[in-house]
């Protein structure tokens, strides 16, 4: 099966996109899980503070556990999913998933719900990683990033969409059958990966899995120069993004004084600004290589979250709010596939680890920021303001970096 799954997909002449097709819908879904997981609940978190009289602050820590979680989860499957294959340790984590979900939606106190997030997001991980993996195994290394652009038009409906279910949702039922919900869509994604989803990979029994070979191997992977200039990179551009879903509950119904319904429908609206620079970036792609794309964007990137600096420290109110981090959303829709398809590019026989360092720097940045954030407990979007332009600064060094250093045009199949 891998063999012909391998040809059909790497043979540009002969693919069968039928299966190209279904193979990227599927993935797209895994991947989703994770975000949707974070944005269908979020329009609860009033509702989550008072059933449980504490703040909705506090209700953050949810998310941080959340971060921290699929961070680890993802540095353990990276391994796994190269000895074991991507499809078995892909359904266990989904099973662990379910199990969360369904302890998440009986939680009786927020202790429990913060615990139960975090081996939610365990289970989560193992969709992220195998994503990815997937696609640097069976795609050829000049399509990956177009691939993950794929990957993120259909992950991008999951933050559009999820807001909107879980206010009505959470309007008729209440939050906890926000995990309900959670639970059963997991079950069509076991079904789904079952199905239709085929091994990408001849397993690797001679992957040690001692923790002191594991994290050898991850070192060995990190210090590769275009490795930990893009994953870290991108890592901060996701930890700008995660400061933002943070912060957004209490920003837009707490400073702006926005309902449930009305603060789903604008957090899904900036969602799809993700989407649709995910998609304009396909299109990039045609005419300009992945670098110049992502280093021209960063730029842009810095200038605008630093516009959103003055906005907020001058008070400028909601218009202005809103249209910039709307553009600040639309240009991460570039940064986020292309700086995960050249930090895998390297890499094809680590490609199960190469993707699960990514998707965990990537978390513990998420984590970091909206910890962060959390902490401001100021009507104000001051805080939030000076971790986007910090986190974006500091993405943009790190490519300016890399593209000085080199002084050449990087192009996917290159060395």
């Amino acid at each position: 099966m891998f063999a012909e799954i391998c040809k059909m997909v790497q043979n540009s002449e002969g693919r069968n996109k039928k299966q190209e097709n279904i193979i990227l819908l599927v993935l797209g879904t895994l991947i989703a899980l994770g975000p949707f997981s974070i944005d269908a609940y979020l329009p609860g978190f009033d509702s989550i503070a008072k059933d449980f009289d504490t703040s909705i602050s506090k209700i953050g820590l949810t998310l941080t556990s959340y971060f921290i979680g699929i961070s680890i989860g993802q540095l353990a499957y990276g391994p796994i999913m190269d000895k074991f294959g991507r499809k078995k340790p892909l359904l266990i984590g989904l099973g662990i998933y379910f199990l969360s979900a369904i302890s998440c939606m009986y939680s009786p106190n927020l202790e429990w719900l913060i615990v139960s997030r975090f081996f939610l997001a365990v289970g989560a991980a193992a969709g992220m990683v195998a994503a990815k993996a997937i696609v640097r195994d069976v795609f050829p290394v000049h399509e990956v990033a177009g691939a993950i652009s794929v990957l993120m038009l259909i992950m991008g409906g999951a933050p559009i969409i999820a807001p909107t279910v879980g206010s009505l949702i959470i309007d008729s039922f209440g939050w906890e059958m926000i995990f309900l919900f959670l639970a059963v869509f997991c079950l069509l994604m076991i079904f789904s990966v079952t199905r239709f989803l085929p091994e990408s990979i001849v397993p690797d029994k001679k992957v040690d899995l001692k923790p002191k070979q594991v994290a050898i191997k991850y070192f060995g992977i990190l210090t590769h120069s275009k490795f930990w200039s893009f994953a870290f990179s991108g890592s901060f551009a996701i930890g700008a993004m995660f400061a933002y879903i943070s912060d957004a509950p209490k920003l837009f119904m707490g400073n702006f004084d926005l309902s449930q319904k009305e603060f789903g429908l604008l957090f899904g609206l900036n969602a799809g600004g993700l989407i649709l620079g995910s998609q304009i970036n396909r299109l990039f792609l045609r005419k300009f290589t992945t670098l110049k794309i992502t280093l021209f964007n960063s730029v842009i990137l810095v200038i605008l979250s630093g516009i959103f600096l003055v906005i907020a420290i001058f008070d400028l109110g909601f218009l202005p709010t809103i249209v910039t981090l709307f553009f600040v959303l639309f240009l991460l829709g570039f940064q986020n596939p292309n700086t995960t398809a050249l930090s895998l590019e390297p890499f094809e026989k680590k490609a199960g680890r190469a993707s699960a360092l990514i998707g965990s720097l990537k978390m513990i940045l998420g984590a970091f920021t909206s910890f962060l954030v959390s902490l401001f407990h100021t009507s104000s979007s001051v805080p939030l303001a000076v971790i986007l332009f910090s986190c974006l600064f500091l993405s943009f060094l790190l490519l300016f970096r890399f593209n000085n250093k080199t002084k050449v045009n990087i192009r996917f199949g290159e060395a």
